[in-house]
């Protein structure tokens, strides 16, 4: 009986080794699951946020374009007021300052030379 008993033991003894094998391969497997996946979710992590500063470059150059365009309609219609050269230069004069300033503030002021020496007082 003891030499029977022997040999379940040693019978049974390899299916315990692989059963505990098996389960510390699929503690393995597991880890290296989680692992693959934290790895694969920083990579689109990363994609998502470098498609997310790319519409941030777009919205930013659109936006600069937009105020470059503003800002020559801008100098269009001040081109186009009329103005007195006697005026920029009673303004350049008496104000003591560059006739550029004087031409550019009395346009942005339609003309109006009282409303212009004013803003500079001011």
């Amino acid at each position: 009986m003891g030499a029977a008993g022997d040999e379940k033991a040693t019978a049974a003894a390899p299916g315990t080794v692989a059963e505990g094998e098996a389960a510390v391969d699929s503690k393995d497997l597991q880890q290296q699951s989680k692992a693959l996946d934290k790895l694969t979710d920083h990579v689109e992590d990363r994609q998502l946020d470098s498609s997310r500063v790319q519409s941030a470059m777009a919205a930013l150059a659109s936006s600069k374009e937009a105020d470059w365009n503003a800002m020559r309609l801008r100098e269009k219609e001040l081109a186009a007021v009329k103005i007195n050269p006697t005026d920029v230069e009673i303004i350049a004069n008496e104000l003591e300052l560059d006739k550029k300033i004087a031409e550019r503030t009395l346009r942005e002021h339609k003309g109006d030379a009282v409303a212009a020496v004013r803003s500079l007082l001011h």
